[in-house]
């Protein structure tokens, strides 16, 4: 497991706050209540800070309003589309939300709708297998295929296990064919780190994000202060962002 992998599930609210939870007890057996005790305050203010709406919305909202997203039609044309992997069957309409297929929009039919408008003659899938032998390049790839898009325009980079690996991998197969303006897919709360690595590799990528998720839903009962279940544990897709953000600066790689 990398440093930023490490650090960023660590963090992540669950894992902090049974972590801490699990000192404080080591340090009540020790005598030690005061430390233990601020411990257990610490573990319960950030559980309560990332179960709430309003955290998302002002953490998680400011990185997907970094590059707005904008319709296919109205993206300038490039010599290539660049497809990351990561939650490639995901693309849940709203943060706050169930997942509902029938709304989700993956980054593959994000793709896809760039092709068919003609933004670009070619899209290059990035992403190693995480499990089993299928890479998430081939898996994008027989999605695209479903949906029209022709083999001879895809190109595959199946090497690439993190953010960095897409860009440098990628660009090395961009070059080859002197390919260097690209429109770059991910989703909005990543397109930040992505476009920060893609420009390093001497590439001009073009944000070309997934519509945000979130956003305050259209619901009458919605409560930003109200403390969500299913805010609290996808909050660490956000925490995942800022970390790594941090590491890949750290590291010169943005």
């Amino acid at each position: 497991m990398s440093f930023s992998s490490f650090l960023a599930n660590l963090i992540i609210p669950l894992n902090l706050c049974v972590t801490l939870l699990v000192v404080a007890v080591v340090l009540l057996m020790l005598g030690r209540r005061r430390i233990a005790a601020a411990l257990i305050g610490l573990s319960v203010a950030w559980g309560l800070f990332w179960s709430l709406p309003a955290s998302s919305l002002w953490a998680g909202g400011r990185l997907e309003q970094l590059y707005p997203y904008t319709a296919a039609a109205d993206l300038p044309a490039a010599q290539a589309i660049v497809v990351l992997g990561g939650n490639t069957a995901g693309g849940r309409l709203n943060w706050f939300q169930p997942y509902d297929r029938e709304t989700a929009l993956t980054r593959t039919e994000s793709a896809a709708m760039l092709f068919k408008a003609e933004r670009a003659p070619l899209i290059l899938l990035s992403g190693a297998a995480l499990e089993g032998s299928q890479s998430e390049a081939e898996f994008m790839a027989n999605t695209l295929r479903k949906e029209g898009i022709p083999s001879d325009a895809l190109l595959l980079e199946k090497n690439s296990f993190n953010t960095y690996e897409n860009a440098l991998y990628s660009a090395r197969i961009l070059k080859e064919r002197d390919i260097s303006r690209v429109l770059l897919v991910t989703s909005a709360l990543h397109m930040p780190r992505a476009m920060a690595v893609f420009s390093r590799q001497d590439l001009t990528p073009i944000a070309a994000p997934s519509a945000p998720q979130i956003v305050v839903p259209d619901d009458p009962d919605f409560s930003f202060w109200l403390p969500d279940e299913r805010t609290f544990f996808a909050s660490r897709s956000i925490i995942k962002e800022y970390v790594g953000l941090l590491v890949y600066w750290l590291r010169g790689w943005v």
